[in-house]
């Protein structure tokens, strides 16, 4: 048997006790919190290439990528580095229009086409609202507030610092710890003005984690994984200068989107009797000289110029897609039609086929009324 006695605390003794009991306590769950945090820290900062500071090459191509394309409607404003925010009323050549919506673009575009000899005007009802490349907004009165927003941009196809030829596919999730008052935030990322205004509030003190992989879609349609930093820098930078941005004030120049050279080589050989429709050298009107004429073009290279007393021969391809198809005509012995012609557009109503073909002001525009195989 073993015999123990019980000692009782004295009440000073006592309270020293508690006091050290309490301060092992207090240091454990400091340590505890310490040790949770260095962990947090950790986990948020992760790898050099997937982590995000301010003012670094990457977070400047995000901030470029995602800022506000003020292009689509230059038809309306002309000017790339704001928008217009819609609904807005505009009177074009006369007739009243109301746009809702970016295709309502084309409307204005309808009107301006409707003759070629005119002088196209747009006038907007104010006041309207207009969209900045930082998305902030500002109310316009009148046309001369307008005009000084405007003024403040590039001019037509000029460098500036936005890039359009990239975007990026979201959501994109992304970690933030500030490294001056601890505050650890996890966010998700929808849109490009939420991602613009998230690289534009990063402090100094701020550590970003994304979570790769990200994907990049080109202007093309063409998609890219990029699996952290690096390779999504270099892919920015890789497309940043590789499309047109069609910052110009030419609504007449992006016409021609979906065409193909196989679609024109198809249309320009399976119609016949192309007459000239309009044909404009050198600041001179030539469509009257050829109002007996008519063009067939064959598929083996070959193009025909043919009245009621003579016949010319010469040659013919096409190259290139969308914007950019090239028509290469030479025909002996008439020089005017002897260029490298740029389709502008392709038309179609009922059964008459438009095809205009363009190189700066010069212009040839040829119809045909045929009936295409398969219905085309």
């Amino acid at each position: 048997m073993f015999n123990y006695k019980t000692t009782a605390l004295k009440p000073k003794a006592m309270n020293h006790f508690n006091k050290k009991i309490a301060f092992i306590g207090l240091l454990t769950l400091v340590l505890s919190i310490s040790s949770c945090r260095k962990e947090e820290f950790v986990l948020i900062e992760g790898p050099e290439q997937e982590t995000l500071r301010q003012n670094s090459t990457i977070a400047n191509l995000l901030w470029n990528t995602a800022a506000q394309d003020g292009s689509p409607d230059n038809i309306i404003d002309n000017a790339s580095c704001l928008s217009v925010e819609l609904p807005v009323t505009v009177t074009a050549n006369g007739t009243e229009i109301q746009i809702d919506s970016a295709s309502d673009f084309d409307k204005i575009e309808r009107v301006f086409d409707a003759f070629d000899d005119d002088e196209d005007t747009l006038e907007i009802t104010f006041p309207i609202t207009i969209t900045l490349s930082d998305y902030s907004e500002v109310l316009i009165s009148n046309s001369n507030e307008l005009q000084s927003y405007v003024s403040g941009c590039t001019g037509e196809n000029q460098i500036d610092s936005d890039i359009e030829c990239a975007d990026l596919k979201y959501p994109v999730s992304v970690s933030v710890f500030n490294s001056s008052n601890e505050v650890i935030d996890a966010l998700s990322i929808n849109n490009d003005k939420e991602l613009y205004e998230f690289i534009d509030d990063l402090d100094e003190e701020d550590i970003v984690s994304i979570k790769f992989p990200i994907t990049v879609i080109l202007f093309d349609g063409t998609e890219i994984s990029a699996s952290d930093l690096d390779s999504l820098e270099k892919i920015l930078e890789d497309v940043k200068d590789a499309c047109d941005e069609d910052d110009d004030n030419d609504f007449n120049d992006d016409d021609c989107d979906n065409c193909t050279s196989v679609d024109l080589s198809v249309i320009l050989t399976s119609c016949t009797g192309w007459y000239i429709d309009k044909f404009e050298r050198n600041d001179q009107d030539l469509e009257d000289s050829y109002t007996e004429y008519t063009m067939q073009f064959y598929a083996n290279g070959d193009v025909s110029l043919t009245s009621n007393s003579d016949t010319l021969t010469g040659t013919w391809s096409t190259e290139g897609s969308g914007n950019n198809i090239n028509v290469i005509i030479d025909i002996a012995n008439r020089p005017d039609f002897n260029l490298t012609w740029t389709l502008h557009e392709i038309k179609k109503q009922n059964t008459e086929y438009e095809v205009d073909l363009r190189l700066e002001d010069d212009r040839l525009k040829l119809k045909s009324d045929c009936i295409l195989s398969g219905g085309n």
